[in-house]
């Protein structure tokens, strides 16, 4: 079995990039509806760091409700599914061999 100090560590590590990108991506959707300066650094970071798996996720979603752009919403689902479910589960079977 693995250390558990370290399999908490990296699943609270883990969890901690998640949240902090699940911040982004709600920043990035607030800014859909303002239409920011693009040239701004702040804003092309934050559409470097979520377009690529927006595009993901619209690449394989059907188009739905008349054209409304629901990748942020499918990837804040996945966010949430991995930080409540999948990480926990997967350091308890890490550490104890069990989930």
């Amino acid at each position: 079995m693995s250390s558990p100090s370290l399999v908490l560590f990296v699943a609270q590590t883990l969890s901690g990039f998640l949240t902090i990108y699940f911040w982004i991506v709600i920043i990035a959707a607030l800014l859909t509806w303002i239409e920011p300066n693009p040239y701004n650094p702040i804003v092309r970071f934050l559409y470097s760091v979520t377009e690529p798996v927006f595009d993901w996720v619209r690449e394989h979603l059907p188009v739905l409700l008349g054209g409304i752009d629901l990748s942020p919403i499918v990837v804040i689902v996945a966010i949430e599914f991995l930080q409540q479910y999948l990480i926990p589960k997967i350091a308890m079977l890490l550490m104890y061999g069990t989930a």
